[in-house]
């Protein structure tokens, strides 16, 4: 397949009222992680229009479309994008917006959705293409690991892929601009708690006699931020926070707890970081409280891997973008992000890349971000993003092999 991408584009643009309609349909109805029950059949039912092989209750309530182009060949990519909504209400004012109270589609999972459905209908029309595509439309990105879930349900056994590629929105990067970096690009993220336990008393008449777990709070708190500043190589970034506190009863301010319970988050970027943070959380937490005379009882939970993108593919996903938009308008190392991606999973199984998309940006510089009530996704970027997955297709299976 060697269409230029702006014919490409233009014959999208030919029918994106039609993704738009997609888009503002799985919008109004948002679905958040392993329910998106409706949001699957629609995207089912749109592949199997199009003449599309279609799997369905992969993960729950993952699809796979899988498309065979007309030339013969061996090699197989995959094209994934999520279809989970958040629990937020929507604050947008839109005429599409949100009719399920406390949810949204805060993050433009149901832009990416509608990309990849764009180019599924350009591609099923337009097969001289070499090898498969696996268009893997995924549940519960935000946080419940429907990435894994895939993974370890035989995601790439079922659909064999030489390479799996992502892409998500970036508020605040102008419309028609990329951005992508080879190696780590977004962080692991985990979770922590840790119980302190003493035996608590009355905080008034009697703290001599109480063993005090607030007191070993207050100094893990304090130690646990000098952990990344005196443990963490300075040129490794690294992120620890406390996010929940939880100890007696607001009615009984003179009560010393019995237990104590503090849980956060810790980010990184290498195998050998994530390795430390665990290690240290665990050995100050149970280091004070031997201190103090009290218990610790410490939970890490490893959650998404750091999403780290494969040279090759790295370069192969800029370079397609460059054909598009022009090389000055794809950045290709742009800095880290501490935000996590469950996309991750599937890179550690195939080499592969994740790009990010401008959704746009205000004259005056602003924006609203993702995971917010404001936020929405630019169906302006829709065909673009579509075009992008359509020419990255070309690329990996214009060949005979």
């Amino acid at each position: 397949m060697t269409a230029d991408p702006k014919t490409v584009l233009d014959a999208i643009k030919a029918y994106e009222a039609d993704l738009v309609a997609i888009r503002h349909d799985i919008h109004a109805h948002p679905e958040t992680g392993f329910e998106e029950v409706r949001t699957a059949a629609l995207v089912a039912k749109t592949l199997r229009g199009w003449g599309i092989e279609t799997h369905e209750g992969i993960a729950k309530t993952g699809v796979v479309g899988t498309l065979k182009g007309d030339r013969p060949g061996q090699r197989a990519v995959a094209l994934r994008a999520d279809m989970d909504a958040l629990f937020i209400d929507e604050k947008t004012g839109a005429a599409h917006s949100s009719t399920v109270p406390g949810k949204m589609h805060a993050c433009g999972h149901d832009g990416h959705t509608t990309m990849l459905l764009g180019a599924a209908r350009y591609l099923s029309e337009n097969r001289d293409f070499a090898g498969t595509v696996h268009f893997v439309f995924q549940p519960a990105e935000e946080g419940l690991g429907g990435g894994q879930l895939m993974v370890e349900e035989g995601l790439f056994d079922r659909f064999p892929a030489d390479a799996v590629y992502g892409m998500h929105n970036n508020p605040g990067r102008p419309v028609g601009e990329f951005g992508i970096r080879p190696g780590a690009m977004m962080a692991a993220a985990d979770t922590w708690t840790v119980s302190f336990g003493g035996t608590g008393g009355h905080g008034g008449s009697a703290p001599h006699l109480a063993t005090d777990p607030t007191v070993v709070l207050a100094h893990f708190i304090l130690a646990a931020q000098a952990i990344v500043g005196r443990n963490v190589p300075s040129v490794e970034p690294a992120v620890i926070s406390v996010g929940h506190i939880a100890a007696g009863a607001a009615g009984s301010p003179n009560i010393i707890p019995p237990e104590v319970v503090v849980s956060g988050t810790a980010r990184s970027y290498s195998p050998a970081v994530r390795d430390t943070l665990e290690r240290r959380l665990r050995e100050t937490a149970e280091g004070l409280a031997a201190t103090y005379g009290c218990t610790a009882e410490v939970h890490y939970h490893r959650r998404y891997p750091p999403l780290i993108n494969h040279p090759e593919q790295t370069a192969i996903a800029a370079g397609v973008a460059a054909g598009i938009v022009g090389a000055d308008k794809v950045a290709t190392d742009i800095p880290r992000l501490t935000g996590a991606e469950d996309f991750s999973f599937m890179l550690q199984q195939r080499p592969g890349a994740f790009i990010l998309i401008g959704n746009g940006v205000e004259p005056d510089g602003s924006y609203h971000y993702v995971h917010t009530p404001h936020y929405d996704f630019n169906d302006a970027i829709i065909a673009l993003g579509a075009t992008y997955w359509v020419s990255l297709v070309g690329h990996e299976l214009g060949v005979e092999g």
